[in-house]
């Protein structure tokens, strides 16, 4: 059937189009918007990544070429949008999984005080603007708030790209989110209760004023909003604490992975629902709660793996839905406010934020990663300028402003990140005066967004050494085996934690992304002797392995895998031993059968799995791999 669809579903086109785009619409709108967006987004997905540019460049156009105004297909936008929430939603679930009360209350010392500043500052640079163009107070403080909330989508994944949610950084960027995200919540609640107010602020012939009863009734929207987040947080710290993780468990000891995957996704999905319906939580905060909760469980690495693929499928229909949301005509009929707002959410915001973090005595290249993060918009920005529009307190060119603030500030994200890897030398040698100033906890070397100049990476004085890449759970045991044999370690951890503890312990430790160039050769691959790879990403490794090679074609690379084809792509990169966990697993349990076929009552003497030397059984299999 032949319709003309806008963008608010299958209805009159929008008048600022010209002439109504006629489209194909399947019979199965969900359908067709999951197939569309999904494959619109492959597609140039992998062409902005052919192209050396960040992959969500590609996901915005496959939004606008999919949106309804562009000819050719047009997806639902109401389902795109439902689709993008549970992304959001998976998000701050997996986000939470590698969260706990104590790294969110260790950063609240900047988060609380840092987003509350930079919010006030965004809002008055939008009510600037606002006022500017001729706009009433009212409209200019809606204006501004959109503008001061980032995107929980595109923060969370700038930073798992750079493998920053880990670190300290990463740790006050989420706080950040979270303070924001809260503030959010509390402007939707008092927005419809304050509206006849900011109207009536610039309309002189309005009676209506501040009286006692109204101000009563506003303080208790406040109290009653606050009362109700707080009941959330208790509810989920006292009781979730303890049933979520028991619930998971107990579906784990029935051995059917596809329940555990289900109990996951139920847990996500309800507790995040039951969240914006019981306490006016929104979604994100909700999910973010429920994995927090669960992440003291040692379930946590297994329910994040479980939701991973449906995590990056549904975040990326975010990216199309905004996409979807743009119409380009108004590059052209509104240049200058659409430049003016870009600057507010890009420059003003990020200039604030930097010189907050700073204020708070942390290094430039944490003030940095903060400050990129948070320059642009989403979700939040979308929900408080549809409020406002509908509410008759922000005008309609308001909403269509902020929309292309927010698709052009994505876009220019990584574009951001890019710059201040250029930049940080500049203003490292300006705002700081000494490379050990930060604040506590803190490592000096932040080689994450990129690659420090040599000068501040001295070269390791190690030689015959062994570079450990990676000191998690794999990557520990092998340290310490090699510890044990006194042979020299280097290691190169990207959580400043963990490298501060082994400082400490004596070894000697980097802390950063291992396939930045410059850290490499800080490691002194040259006068190496091992290369042990002990990072799960086959991928980030085979990077690793391919400079290291180059450095040093004598070097012994030794890597780790969990599938053939991850086996063969980290040898097609210069590996020379790649171990894959669930083969030598399968090896030792072959070896134990076979050690016991003489002697059945060994079968009663359990392998020991709690860091104790291996059993006999067990034995020949390590001596492959006891001496590197």
């Amino acid at each position: 059937m032949l319709r003309c669809r806008g963008p608010a579903g299958l209805s009159r086109c929008p008048p600022q189009i010209n002439r109504c785009k006629e489209s194909w619409v399947h019979s199965s709108p969900l359908i067709s918007t999951l197939v569309g967006g999904i494959v619109l987004a492959f597609l140039l997905g992998a062409l902005a990544n052919r192209l050396r540019i960040s992959p969500l460049v590609g996901y915005l156009l496959a939004g606008i070429l999919a949106g309804p105004f562009t000819p050719g297909f047009v997806a639902d936008l109401d389902l795109a949008t439902q689709l993008a929430e549970i992304g959001v939603i998976l998000l701050m679930f997996g986000v939470g999984l590698h969260f706990s009360l104590k790294d969110l209350l260790s950063v609240r010392a900047i988060a609380i005080p840092g987003a509350l500043a930079q919010i006030a500052f965004a809002t008055l640079l939008g009510l600037g603007l606002g006022l500017l163009m001729g706009w009433k107070i009212g409209a200019g403080l809606v204006f501004g708030l959109a503008l001061s909330v980032a995107s929980t989508v595109v923060l969370l994944r700038a930073l798992q790209e750079r493998r920053l949610l880990d670190n300290e950084k990463g740790r006050i960027a989420v706080g950040w989110l979270i303070v924001e995200d809260l503030a959010m919540v509390l402007t939707l609640v008092l927005l419809p209760a304050v509206s006849g107010l900011l109207i009536s602020v610039d309309d002189p012939n309005s009676n209506l004023v501040m009286g006692g009863s109204r101000s009563i009734d506003i303080l208790q929207t406040v109290a009653i909003t606050l009362g109700k987040v707080a009941a959330f947080v208790a509810l989920m710290l006292i009781v979730g604490r303890r049933v979520i993780p028991w619930v998971l468990h107990r579906i784990a000891h029935m051995g059917s992975r596809e329940l555990f995957r289900l109990a996951v996704l139920a847990i996500a999905l309800g507790v995040a629902y039951g969240a914006t319906t019981l306490f006016g939580v929104s979604f994100a905060l909700g999910a973010f709660f429920a994995g927090m909760v669960l992440s003291e469980s040692e379930l946590s690495q297994r329910a994040a793996e479980e939701t991973l693929p449906l995590r990056d499928a549904f975040a990326v229909l975010f990216f199309v839905s905004v996409g979807m949301l743009f119409d380009p005509s108004i590059l052209l009929r509104d240049p200058g406010p659409v430049i003016a707002t870009v600057l507010i959410i890009v420059i003003g915001k990020s200039v604030a934020a930097f010189f907050i973090v700073r204020l708070f005595g942390y290094t430039v290249g944490t003030s940095l990663i903060i400050s990129a993060s948070l320059a642009q918009i989403g979700e939040f920005s979308f929900i408080l300028a549809s409020l406002g529009v509908s509410l008759q307190v922000l005008p309609p060119e308001g909403r269509n402003l902020i929309l292309a603030g927010a698709i052009l500030s994505i876009l220019l994200n990584p574009l951001f990140f890019a710059a201040i890897e250029k930049w940080r030398p500049l203003l490292e040698a300006k705002f700081e005066r000494k490379p050990e100033q930060g604040a506590p906890g803190i490592a000096v070397i932040e080689p994450e967004i990129s690659e420090p100049p040599l000068r501040q990476l001295p070269i390791t004085g190690l030689s015959d050494h062994a570079v450990l890449i990676g000191y998690g759970r794999v990557g520990s045991i092998v340290g310490e085996a090699l510890v044990a044999q006194a042979k020299a370690v280097l290691v190169i951890e990207e959580r400043d934690e963990e490298v501060k503890i082994l400082r400490e312990r004596g070894m000697e430790a980097i802390s950063g992304n291992a396939a930045a160039s410059e850290l490499i050769r800080a490691a002194n691959l040259e006068g190496a002797k091992w290369l042990i790879v002990a990072i799960p990403h086959s991928f980030e490794a085979g990077q690793i392995i391919e400079q290291a090679r180059k450095i040093n074609p004598e070097l012994q690379i030794i890597a780790r895998a969990h599938s053939d084809a991850e086996v063969e792509h980290l040898r097609q990169h210069g590996a020379d031993c790649v171990i894959m966990g669930e083969r030598e697993i399968a090896d030792a349990m072959i070896s134990y059968v076979a050690d016991t076929t003489d002697r059945p009552d060994a079968l009663r003497n359990p392998i020991s799995t709690g860091g104790n030397p291996a059993s006999e059984a067990t034995q020949p299999l390590e001596d492959q791999h006891r001496s590197i």
